[in-house]
């Protein structure tokens, strides 16, 4: 990932839960990036097409901190800051001149982009009066092969979903500085981890389903092609095995003792690229380090890791708790009366 009055960031993105087929089985120089830019242009216009009724949509670019890899470090604009694209929603109807200034979130895997998989979500939020922004961060595709090898997996992307968040409120004056909320699933959760253990004071709460908690556990259990993706030389460039600390250091169950942040975790025991044993480490270290927060453990959800992101009954009202929870806190207005039908799915 990748609201209310004030909004949300849909942290480390939704659909960028996981890496494409192409992803885990090609190096970076085979990887068909003409296609990942066309694929992501015509998910652009689809936006519009499915959301344009309820949400006023916009591409925009901002910068974040430069690359951190740098192979001539002293060439022309080798310390430039990194260019990273987002999609923003706004609900149509919001009183953006009233009084009462609006929330906020933002959206947060392993190469991928926020597309309209998750249209159904982004609609759930813009109906409840929420403004979103969803960042493809450094790493994302559809942006051609330079823009993927700037990955840097639990490292400067989370810079690159905090400069969303400031980008929002510097451009969106109607916006709430004291509500912003961020949420993700997935590698998006493992996102809104890290930005509420690294800003703390910037979020007014935060949603992680089924997030990526302890990429040390990860790397055993996941496939070879799936640890190359990190091994790759430009990236982390170590496997696990040859630098246990950096990976450590990327992990939110390392930094679980910083949360202070109001948090609602989500995970399930039948998911198959985030095993739950993950998540299991992660509630045990915030407990240990005797950090309030609320959590659910599914047993044997349908639909494995995207349990709650499909349609059926269930994951509506598992959506409606994570709602329920934000809301609570961020206190959305809806659109005023009048609004356009309705996008989403669940009632």
């Amino acid at each position: 990932m990748r609201v209310i009055a004030g909004f949300l960031l849909f942290a480390a993105g939704l659909a960028q839960a996981q890496p494409s087929a192409a992803a885990s089985t090609a190096a970076a120089g085979e990887h068909d990036h003409g296609q990942d830019e066309i694929l992501r242009q015509n998910d652009t216009t689809k936006w519009r097409h499915l959301l344009g009724g309820v949400a006023d949509i916009d591409e925009v670019a901002y910068t974040s901190l430069p690359p951190t890899r740098q192979p001539n470090p002293t060439g022309q604009g080798a310390a430039n800051p990194v260019i990273v694209h987002a999609m923003t929603f706004i609900p149509k109807r919001l009183d953006r001149a009233g009084a009462r200034r609006h929330p906020l979130l933002v959206h947060g895997g392993v190469h991928s982009n926020f597309n309209t998989s998750s249209a159904h979500i982004v609609a759930e939020l813009v109906e409840q009066g929420y403004s979103v922004i969803a960042p493809d961060y450094r790493g994302s595709t559809g942006y051609g092969r330079h823009f993927y090898e700037l990955i840097d997996y639990g490292g400067r992307e989370n810079d690159d979903v905090w400069a969303a968040r400031n980008w929002m409120l510097e451009n969106c004056g109607f916006l709430d500085p004291a509500r912003v909320g961020i949420l993700g699933w997935s590698h998006g959760g493992m996102i809104t981890l890290m930005n509420l253990f690294e800003h703390p004071e910037a979020y007014a709460v935060a949603y992680a389903g089924v997030p990526v908690s302890d990429l040390v556990a990860r790397m055993g259990y996941k496939t070879e092609s799936y640890r190359r993706l990190f091994s790759a030389s430009y990236h982390i460039g170590k496997t696990a095995e040859e630098n246990v600390n950096e990976y450590l250091r990327r992990s939110p169950v390392t930094h679980a003792h910083k949360l202070v942040t109001p948090l609602l975790i989500h995970t399930n025991t039948s998911d198959e690229d985030v095993n739950v044993l993950e998540v299991r480490r992660l509630i045990a270290a915030l407990q240990a380090a005797g950090r309030k927060f609320e959590y659910k453990i599914y047993e044997n959800a349908p639909g494995g890791h995207t349990f709650n992101r499909i349609d059926t009954k269930l994951a509506c009202e598992s959506r409606k708790e994570i709602w329920s929870f934000l809301g609570g806190i961020l206190k959305p207005v809806a659109p005023s009366a009048g609004s356009a039908a309705r996008a989403s799915i669940c009632p």
